[in-house]
């Protein structure tokens, strides 16, 4: 089957999966929300007004205020640019690390595969999140090491996803061909492998960043991730502790948002992992 089929074949078959569409619907709006944040809301999210702080829902303050009057609603929305953001860079860097790792491998074999397998078994046997509070806590807070750290300690599931697939087309025909030809690594690589582990690694990208909003939201809860004032829901969530009980509201809206994106995106996931391998067809 020719590749430009079997992607047409996928997207066909993707949106007759209607959860996966309402979820990929439901990202979309959250995207478009980031985005447009601004346009949507006119209150600045990190403005304290404590004339009007804890106030319940309304018409004015959709979502409530929290203990230093900022509007919820609008630290949500702006609090999607840092979850999405997170989600999205560190799965490109732990993508890239992982299928690069992953490609040699299991392309390679012998030496080459028992070294990175070591490393990989090594990166999977230490808790996650552990593994992420001890290195945001050796390179500081912030944004840019937040995506450092969430991108270089979860490569390990990606590389042993891609090891699998390269041993399995390495042994194809016309991959044996090409090497016959003279075809060196590096074109069969570039031109045969990776093309087909693309597939894969869109699946693993996808179920991947629901794992990384977590990990931010829980690192910023802690209080190793995004720092105040910048609006992020695992902060948000951090500071109303204290009013969980007399104001619900100011815990729940961010918690909804993190359960609505996870669920979204695992989801979608669940649908183009469907969609792009052949053998759940």
């Amino acid at each position: 089957m020719k590749r430009e089929g079997y992607y047409k074949d996928a997207i066909r078959l993707l949106l007759k999966n209607i959860p996966a569409v309402i979820s990929l619907c439901i990202l979309i709006i959250f995207a478009l929300a980031a985005i447009f944040a601004p346009v949507i809301s006119h209150f600045d999210p990190d403005k304290q007004m404590l004339s009007q702080r804890l106030l319940s829902p309304s018409v004015t303050h959709w979502f409530g205020t929290d203990e230093y009057g900022r509007d919820i609603f609008t630290r949500c929305i702006y609090g999607c640019r840092i979850s999405l953001s997170v989600g999205l860079v560190s799965q490109l860097i732990s993508c890239t690390i992982g299928c690069t790792l992953g490609m040699c491998a299991g392309f390679f074999g012998k030496k080459t595969d028992d070294i990175i397998s070591f490393f990989i078994q090594a990166f999977s046997s230490f808790p996650f999140l552990l593994m992420a509070m001890a290195l945001m806590y050796a390179l500081g807070s912030g944004i840019g090491n937040l995506y450092l750290s969430l991108g270089l300690l979860s490569w390990a599931k990606t590389a042993r996803l891609i090891r699998g697939t390269v041993l399995q087309f390495k042994k194809q025909e016309y991959i044996l061909a090409c090497r016959a030809d003279g075809g060196s690594s590096f074109r069969i690589i570039m031109r045969h492998l990776l093309p087909n582990c693309i597939p894969m690694l869109i699946v693993a990208a996808t179920l991947g960043i629901p794992e990384a909003i977590l990990s931010e939201a829980s690192l910023s809860y802690l209080g190793l991730g995004v720092q105040s004032p910048t609006a992020s829901w695992g902060s948000m969530i951090a500071g109303s502790q204290l009013y969980i009980r007399t104001n619900t509201y100011y815990s729940l809206f961010p918690g909804l948002c993190i359960i609505i994106t996870v669920i979204a995106f695992n989801m979608l996931g669940d649908g183009l992992r469907d969609a792009l391998d052949p053998k759940l067809r």
